[in-house]
């Protein structure tokens, strides 16, 4: 199997590309017939969903809007489960209809917080569409809208997401090993 070495740490392949391809586009296709006729603003959270909001944008093939904000919660492999505010969202949200657009939902944390914080800016409603989500690490107040693919609740790399800033343009998903 192969693998991929981060920091001195090891992770195995554990999703290829071309299967999470197939994921988002399905998602997109949900996406679409649930927000036809509406005009939502996507909300693409940085850095880790940068690949995924590709992949998604170019599968919803619509003239949406699309804006960029960055939070951060993690430190090495653990969450901090304090949310840092690095850049927000710089487009006006009151009266939107706003799609998150996430890498990946892990406990939940980072995701609760980003809702209320953008319905606390005036938009309407709030939707989080995740490219992965780990349903045994969840706390119980959130739900996301869109999941393009539950996982396994271990740390992950690959496809946008990073360990302490690297593996993030390897294009398939790697798990810890060790």
């Amino acid at each position: 199997m192969k693998e991929v070495v981060v920091h001195g740490r090891t992770f195995e392949l554990y999703l290829r590309a071309e299967e999470i391809a197939q994921h988002v586009k399905a998602m997109a296709a949900r996406i679409k017939e649930d927000y036809q006729g509406k005009n939502p603003l996507l909300v693409c959270i940085m850095n880790g969903s940068f690949m995924f909001a590709g992949e998604l944008a170019a599968a919803l093939d619509e003239t949406w809007e699309m804006a960029f904000a960055r939070y951060s919660s993690y430190s090495g492999t653990q969450s901090t489960c304090q949310l840092n505010e690095v850049m927000p969202v710089d487009v006006p949200l009151e009266g939107r209809s706003v799609i998150i657009v996430e890498d990946l939902i892990d406990t939940g944390f980072t995701m609760r917080c980003v809702r209320e914080r953008f319905l606390q800016l005036g938009a309407t409603d709030v939707a989080v569409a995740a490219l992965f989500s780990k349903p045994e690490a969840h706390t119980p107040d959130l739900e996301a809208e869109y999941v393009a693919m539950s996982i396994e609740n271990r740390f992950i790399l690959g496809h946008g997401l990073d360990y302490d800033g690297y593996g993030r343009m390897l294009n398939d998903l790697y798990q810890l090993k060790d």
